[in-house]
């Protein structure tokens, strides 16, 4: 059976995973932060 509401645009679906991998990628920055003793900045050359 097909499934009829669109998982694009700005639908809860994909605002929903958005917002997941936003988190993911912030904790992520803030861990690798704590683990080399550089900021998040200085790690991607901006700092």
């Amino acid at each position: 059976m097909a499934d009829s509401t669109s998982r694009f645009g700005f639908v809860a679906f994909a605002e929903t995973w958005n917002g997941r991998m936003a988190m993911l990628g912030f904790v992520i920055g803030l861990a690798t932060e704590l683990l080399t003793g550089q900021s998040i900045l200085s790690q991607i050359g901006l700092g």
